[in-house]
């Protein structure tokens, strides 16, 4: 499933397996339950934004890529162990 914020409504339209946050406007303010599902959705988000953080510490995810296309996998996916790592042992 694609997860956006409410910047990306009507995405569902082309996927069909995007989820985004339900919004409100003055004439239909949101239930309790909509409210419930936006408050899920973006703890789900934050996780996932907060580990896209950690990989753009790393200068490779950032910028332009200036290296050996052939290795470029093989440095995100030792990217990614270090910040999986770090999030296991966080001392």
């Amino acid at each position: 499933a694609l997860i956006g914020d409410a910047g990306y409504q009507g995405l569902w339209r082309t996927h069909g397996h995007a989820i985004t946050t339900h919004k409100a406007t003055r004439a239909s303010p949101l239930s309790a339950d909509q409210r419930q599902e936006n408050r899920v959705l973006a703890h789900t988000r934050q996780d996932t934004l907060h580990v896209i953080r950690r990989m753009k510490i790393f200068r490779v995810l950032k910028g332009v890529y200036r290296h050996r296309r052939r290795r470029f996998a093989l440095r995100v996916q030792l990217i990614a162990a270090l910040c999986n790592l770090t999030r296991a042992c966080p001392s």
